[in-house]
């Protein structure tokens, strides 16, 4: 349905994007996954048609968009990062006028706005300044934007950053029940881990404008068959148990964070009596030593050696 190939953007001497390989099919849920300034944002913006590519080609349906982009404008719909609302008008008031924008009008348009204030949970809300709402309630109106002209593929920027726990969970059900209900495609960017697991059928992982890895959740993780995660906590981490374990022949990553370090080594190497010796010469006490399941964060540490959020 949707094709980037060998596509780049070059801001002087600075690739934001290289040679970025992508593909995503009709009802699918599409996880494009990175730090920030990974090149993400800069991706979708390609992709969307509102920013040229330096080199390289979007197809939809298998026609070019770079030049032609009216067939794919018409039914894409777009979640930016930033919240594009204003606040001086009501919930209500902002769907009618970006309707408007999607050429909606009369009994059409009003019934599109019931619909999506609904699917949004804002119903009782409608008649709300916005400047008066919530982060989360921004967010979800943002999203409420994008549906009003019943795309086919919605690109949803990053749309939970910095919103409360229960609206982050509302959002993520909402795009689940679109997508099973509707059939509509999702590409979904995010930096965190947890709501690419829960949401997306495929997953691209990006890093410093390349991609670094690309399919199912379970294929990602078997990029670390050879390896195993480690978990170790202590009340009190200091430097010289760090320094000791990043100098360890044998320990191939390490991230640490404030009383948790997690280690990978290969995964036929028993670390336990190592670790409880290296503690002890740096005179700490460890509280506990876990052998985790492989997650995309263990995958993303692996790739790049630090963590995704880093």
């Amino acid at each position: 349905m949707l094709e980037l190939v060998d596509l780049s953007k070059k801001y002087k001497q600075f690739y934001a994007v290289k040679n970025l390989n992508m593909f995503i099919e009709k009802g699918e849920i599409v996880g494009l996954l990175g730090p920030n300034g990974a090149g993400k944002s800069t991706a979708i913006s390609m992709l969307s048609s509102l920013v040229e590519p330096t080199e390289g080609d979007v197809r939809f349906n298998n026609k070019s968009v770079i030049k032609k982009p009216a067939p794919l404008r018409k039914v894409i719909g777009m979640v930016p990062q930033e919240v594009a609302l204003y606040d001086d008008l009501t919930a209500e008031e902002n769907l009618h006028f970006f309707g408007r924008i999607y050429r909606l009008t009369g009994a059409q348009l009003k019934q599109r706005v019931n619909e999506v204030l609904e699917i949004i949970g804002l119903t009782d809300r409608r008649k709300d300044i916005v400047k008066k709402f919530s982060g989360g309630m921004k967010r979800r109106l943002n999203i409420g934007a994008a549906l009003l002209h019943e795309p086919e593929v919605i690109i949803m920027d990053e749309p939970t950053v910095g919103i409360d726990p229960q609206s982050r969970n509302y959002i993520l059900e909402t795009v689940k029940r679109l997508n099973k209900e509707k059939g509509m495609t999702v590409l979904y960017t995010s930096h965190y881990m947890e709501e690419v697991e829960f949401l997306c059928d495929r997953i691209y992982i990006m890093d410093k404008g390349d991609l670094i890895a690309s399919g199912t959740k379970d294929e990602i993780k078997r990029i670390l068959s050879a390896e195993k995660t480690i978990s170790i906590q202590a009340d009190r981490l200091n430097d010289s148990f760090i320094s000791k374990l990043k100098q360890h022949p044998t320990i191939n990553r390490v991230i640490a964070e404030e009383k948790e370090i997690t280690i990978m080594v290969a995964k036929e190497i028993n670390m336990f009596s190592t670790l409880i010796k290296i503690a002890e010469d740096a005179g700490i006490e460890l509280n506990s030593v876990d052998i985790k399941t492989p997650t995309l964060e263990d995958v993303f540490l692996h790739l790049t050696g630090r963590a995704l959020r880093d």
